[in-house]
């Protein structure tokens, strides 16, 4: 995972090459929010903040309290989405990120784009330096079309973005069309506290995704422990995916689609006969995320946004029974 804090000098570089795909969002068309605030957005009863995508937007609030939030996704569009949050180090914004970013990031990926793997890389190790100070700190997992996943993560105060990078089917990232959001995070706590889990996993780059619970029908609500952090093949680190797996779900595919440097991964449309039900996006090392479920009677999967992941032990196959 992309930690400021934790960054060896020899991965500065590598963790800009997503950071960076939110640097022209800013600068691309948006669509036109509603003018009724029902429809918009608001901090619900349950003290959850709701979130809410119907294109390529992120419909929220512009400023949130610190600690413990819970956040409330409603993919309320036709494409696979998530969100990630990225707190930005003290002093730096969105406007020198285009100023610092732009030109570098735009050259790299023209020579990614023509092929030149290795000379596009290059040209992200030209970005600035305090971008090795950004940090990923969590979100939620996948969602399909037409479905709400619930996360809870604790915030520190500062500035973040938020920020979905799937791709849409021509290749295009979502945040180079406008699924990015500045949030304030405030000095003052919720004072939430996290919930009560029933499931608890822990990931970590040695021993993969674990979890010994039996798995039963109806809510659930997993723990996620992030054991430690790495930065994979695909310039990520791990993260935490529940997916509903139909009879015809090719469990090869998926895999293959997880995997977002591939030119057929992490793009719409996702696979056949794969349903995503949320989870934990990318954390530090030792931080935890909870995500609430309920589930059906099926085949389910926990997998992680990396490359060969039955290889890493990165991909958890199990069954709910109708008991």
């Amino acid at each position: 995972m992309k930690r400021p804090i934790y960054f060896s000098t020899e991965t500065h570089f590598i963790y800009l090459f997503l950071i960076a795909f939110s640097i022209l969002a800013f600068q691309s068309c948006k669509s036109d929010k509603k003018e009724n605030a029902e429809e918009i957005i608001e901090v619900i009863e349950d003290n959850a903040i709701e979130i809410v995508t119907e294109v390529m937007d992120f419909q929220m609030p512009d400023e949130i309290t610190s600690g413990w939030n819970t956040f409330k996704y409603f993919n309320r569009s036709k494409e696979t989405h998530f969100f990630l949050l990225n707190k930005y180090p003290e002093g730096k914004f969105i406007k020198d990120a285009e100023k610092e970013v732009g030109p570098v990031f735009q050259k790299g990926m023209d020579l990614l784009n023509e092929g030149k793997t290795e000379e596009g890389f290059a040209e992200f190790g030209k970005l600035p330096e305090w971008f090795s100070k950004i940090v990923f700190v969590g979100g939620s997992g996948l969602i399909s079309p037409g479905l709400m996943g619930e996360t809870t993560i604790k915030l520190d105060p500062g500035y973040y973005l938020v920020e979905c990078y799937v791709k849409m089917a021509n290749g295009v990232f979502h945040n180079s069309m406008g699924m990015v959001k500045e949030l304030i995070v405030l000095n003052e706590n919720s004072n939430n506290s996290p919930p009560n889990p029933t499931v608890n996993v822990i990931i970590s780059s040695e021993n993969g995704i674990i979890n010994k619970e039996v798995l039963s029908k109806g809510e659930q609500v997993f723990a996620v422990k992030f054991q430690d952090q790495i930065v994979h093949e695909n310039f990520t680190g791990h993260d935490v995916n529940l997916v509903k797996l139909d009879d015809n779900a090719d469990i090869d595919a998926l895999e293959k689609w997880m995997n977002w440097v591939d030119p057929k991964g992490l793009i719409t449309p996702s696979p056949e006969g794969v349903t995503f039900l949320g989870g934990v996006n990318d954390m530090p090392a030792g931080n935890m995320g909870y995500f609430k479920v309920n589930l059906d009677p099926g085949k389910y999967a926990l997998i992680s946004e990396v490359p060969n992941t039955s290889e890493k032990n990165m991909l958890k196959l199990f069954e709910v029974l109708d008991e």
